[in-house]
């Protein structure tokens, strides 16, 4: 079951939110992270850290990005 982070309900800026739930996740693990809009400027820390990820819009304002260790 993957862990499931809903940075819609995160006031202010996420990105440390979304830092410190990659840093938990344990080999084989995946982050499903949920977004209003598709986070871009987030996947170049994701390709950074070594995270790979696969985006989908499953509503005109839903977006889940799944986020797995390499």
């Amino acid at each position: 079951m993957p862990r499931e982070l809903d940075v819609r309900e995160i006031e202010g800026e996420p990105f440390s939110d979304i830092m410190s739930a990659l840093d938990e996740l344990n080999a084989g693990e995946t982050l499903v992270l949920v977004n209003s809009f598709e986070p871009e400027p987030l996947y170049a820390a994701l390709d950074q850290r070594d995270f790979d990820h696969e985006t989908e819009q499953t509503r005109p304002d839903e977006w889940r990005v799944e986020i797995t260790p390499r």
